[in-house]
């Protein structure tokens, strides 16, 4: 049981450690999505906007196999592991479609793990 907990602990670790925004972490960030094709670009925001597969594929009138084959093809490009790591990547690198209101999900992302980490800062 130890095992599966250091290795939870390091794929959090690792996940924090892409959001954590610095400017050397964004400016890497966008170079990455250079690697996009445009259609995996839309895809990618819209998977930031927390649409499902079948809804992207309404969106941008292509078949929901076609998305999943653009986001496999993102998760492999940019070396992230799921769906929500794409998701949070995407409003790192082309920004919280809230704008940099407390309403965004990113923000709201941070704040609660800065809350955490203070109180157990003790």
């Amino acid at each position: 049981m130890r095992r599966n907990g250091e290795i939870l602990k390091k794929r959090n670790e690792s996940v924090t450690a892409r959001v954590m925004e610095t400017e050397d972490n964004v400016i890497a960030l966008k170079n990455l999505t250079g690697k996009l094709t445009g259609a995996e670009k839309r895809v990618l925001a819209l998977v930031s906007a927390a649409k499902t597969n079948k809804e992207i594929a309404l969106a941008l009138c292509i078949s929901p196999a076609t998305v999943k084959r653009h986001l496999e093809n993102v998760l492999r490009k940019l070396e992230l592991r799921n769906r929500v790591e794409a998701a949070i990547y995407g409003l790192i690198a082309n920004g919280c479609p809230s704008g940099s209101s407390p309403a965004c999900p990113l923000e709201l992302w941070r704040k609660a793990r800065h809350d955490a980490e203070a109180k157990w800062a003790v």
